[in-house]
């Protein structure tokens, strides 16, 4: 065998496991990967369900109900409503009417949390949160 075969050999075997882990860790991150979506754009979504996604919107106000460790509220983007059921503590700056992101799984009964993330301060949103309510007319500037 030549030198010259011998390292088209090693460059072709060092390029498959190359491939093999290339392929490997894409694989790894698709099941890691989580989506976000606001109400309008996952009711639009046949594929969400089932799926492990991110809500993002404002909290509807007047739409929060406790039920024991059970909260329930609906996220909307100025389409589109999303009721969502949470089981936990709410984190203690969730308030109605501000930007939160519930990350879950989109039920036939609505959307079930089991992350709820609240907005910081008066001026931090997600920028997630903040594109869905530019893009929908519903974005508040700071007052």
């Amino acid at each position: 065998m030549t030198r010259r075969k011998q390292r088209l050999i090693l460059i072709g075997g060092g390029l498959a496991v190359l491939a093999v882990a290339v392929a490997l860790v894409l694989s790894a991150l698709g099941e890691a990967l989580t989506f976000f979506y606001g109400p309008a754009d996952l009711l639009s979504r046949a594929d969400a369900a089932g799926r492990r996604v991110r809500l993002g919107g404002l909290v509807e106000p007047g739409s929060l109900m406790r039920d024991g460790a059970t909260a329930r509220f609906v996220v909307t983007d100025g389409k589109a409503e999303m009721p969502v059921s949470f089981t936990g503590v709410l984190p203690d700056l969730f308030r109605e009417g501000q930007g939160v992101v519930a990350e879950g799984r989109l039920t036939p009964a609505g959307f079930v949390a089991e992350t709820v993330l609240a907005k910081h301060d008066e001026k931090y949103m997600p920028r997630e949160v903040a594109e869905v309510l530019k893009k929908n007319g519903e974005w508040r500037t700071a007052q």
